[in-house]
C-alpha cells in the first residue's frame, strides 16, 4: 500500500528529505513506499545477523519488543509533583490523574492537561514589577486612578496572588484565568473603595480593604465556576493623585501634629489629676485629724469638768481652795515673784532668785559653764 502525499506539499520525515532508512527513492515531493522501505529494512537486518538471516522467533521477540514499547509510551503519562492530570476523552472530562505515572488511553482516544495547581500565581493591578512581565501588557491608562465615596480620587496600586482550586472548571468554565482575575480584581477593588471615604484608606482601613476586597473577588469567581482561589490581596500603593499629593501630605502632618499635642495634653492631664487628686485626699484626713482632735480634747474637758463637779457637790470647800490653788500654780508659774506676809514684821520676806543665778551661770562670756 503506497504512502503518498495527498496535500502535494512538503511532508514526508522531519529532518531532511532522507528517511530513518537511507536515501528516500522518488521524485521531489513523492513519499517512498512502505512496502519498500519494510522489505530494505529486512534485508538489511539479515545482513546484519550471522549467517545473513533471521529466525522467526527472534523476529516474534523484536516484533514483541517494540509492541511492548510503543504501547508503555503510548498508554502512560507523567505528571509532576505541583500538577494535575486531568483526562479528555474525545474532548470530554472523565478523571482526574494524581502526581507520577499514570496510565492512559493512547492519542487521539484521551488526552491529558497537566494545570499546576499548587503554583501562586501573582497579578498586579495598577503598575508592573519586574517579576510581573508575564502579565498581559502595559498598565492601561488610568487604572490605578478610583473614585472614593467622598468624591476624591486615589491612586491605588495592588498585587492579587491566586492559585488553581478546581482544575476542570479552571481549564473549561474560563477562557482567559489570568484576564479574569485582573478584570474581577479591579472591579472589586473600585467597588470596595467607591463606598469608602479617603481618609480611612490612606490611613487605618487598609486591612479592611484587602479583606473585603477578596471576599468580594472570592465570591465573584466562585459564581463564575473559575475554579480559583484567592490566596491574598496586598495593597502596595494608596495614594492621592500626583497633583494634590503635597497638599494631603500637609493635611496628614497637621493631623498628626493634632494627635501629637492631644497625646501630651493628656499625658500632662494624667500626671497632674492624680497629684491633685492626692493633694485634696491629704487636705481632707488632715481636716480629718483636727476634727477629731479638737472633739477628744472637748470631751476630755468636758469629761474633766464632769469628775471636777462631782467632787465638789462632795466636799465644795475643799474643791474650791483645790481649784483656786491650781489656778494660781499655773498663773504665776513662771512670774517673777515677791511674797508679802503680813503678819511677818515690815510684810516683806526677803526672795533669793535662784533660778536667774542657774541662768547667768549657763550665759557666762567665754562660753564657759
Amino acid at each position: 500500500m503506497p504512502w503518498s502525499n495527498q496535500s502535494g506539499g512538503g511532508g514526508g520525515w522531519k529532518g531532511g528529505s532522507g528517511g530513518p532508512w537511507g536515501q528516500r527513492p522518488g521524485p521531489s515531493g513523492q513519499q517512498p513506499d512502505l512496502e519498500d522501505i519494510l522489505r530494505k529494512s529486512q534485508d538489511r537486518i539479515r545482513q546484519a545477523m550471522p549467517g545473513g538471516g533471521m529466525s522467526g522467533t527472534l523476529a516474534a521477540f523484536l516484533a514483541a519488543v517494540a509492541v511492548v514499547v510503543i504501547g508503555f509510551f503510548g498508554f502512560t503519562t507523567k505528571v509532576n509533583q505541583e500538577e494535575v492530570g486531568v483526562v479528555l476523552r474525545f474532548g470530554k472530562f472523565v478523571r482526574l490523574l494524581p502526581s507520577g505515572l499514570n496510565f492512559r488511553l493512547p492519542y487521539p482516544i484521551e488526552v491529558v492537561e497537566k494545570p499546576k495547581i499548587t503554583v501562586s500565581n501573582r497579578i498586579e493591578i495598577g503598575g508592573r514589577s519586574s517579576a510581573d512581565s508575564r502579565d498581559i501588557a502595559s498598565p492601561r491608562d488610568n487604572e490605578s486612578l478610583m473614585l472614593t465615596g467622598d468624591e476624591n480620587i486615589v491612586d491605588v496600586v495592588f498585587v492579587v496572588f491566586w492559585k488553581i482550586k478546581d482544575a476542570p472548571d479552571f481549564l473549561f468554565n474560563i477562557q482567559n484565568p489570568e484576564g479574569t482575575v485582573r478584570d474581577v480584581a479591579e472591579s472589586a477593588m473600585r467597588e470596595v473603595v467607591g463606598q469608602s471615604d479617603i481618609e480611612p484608606i490612606l490611613t487605618e482601613a487598609r486591612a479592611k480593604t484587602e479583606a473585603e476586597v477578596l471576599a468580594l473577588m472570592q465570591k465573584t469567581l466562585d459564581s463564575y465556576g473559575a475554579g480559583i482561589q484567592v490566596a491574598q490581596v496586598q495593597l502596595q500603593k494608596v495614594d492621592p493623585p500626583d497633583e494634590v499629593i503635597e497638599a494631603f501630605r500637609d493635611v496628614q502632618a497637621a493631623k498628626a501634629d493634632q494627635e501629637r499635642v492631644q497625646n501630651e495634653a493628656q499625658a500632662y492631664a494624667n500626671r497632674i489629676v492624680p497629684e491633685a487628686k492626692g493633694d485634696a485626699e491629704r487636705i481632707l484626713q488632715a481636716a480629718q485629724g483636727y476634727r477629731d482632735q479638737v472633739v477628744a480634747i472637748a470631751k476630755g474637758d468636758a469629761g474633766r469638768f464632769t469628775s471636777v463637779y462631782d467632787q465638789y457637790k462632795l466636799a465644795p470647800d475643799v474643791t474650791r481652795k483645790r481649784m483656786y490653788l491650781e489656778t494660781m500654780e499655773r498663773v504665776l508659774g513662771d512670774a517673777d515673784k515677791v511674797i508679802v506676809d503680813g503678819k511677818a514684821g515690815s510684810g516683806v520676806v526677803p526672795y533669793l532668785p535662784l533660778q536667774e543665778f542657774g541662768k547667768k551661770q549657763q550665759t557666762v562670756p567665754g562660753g564657759q559653764p
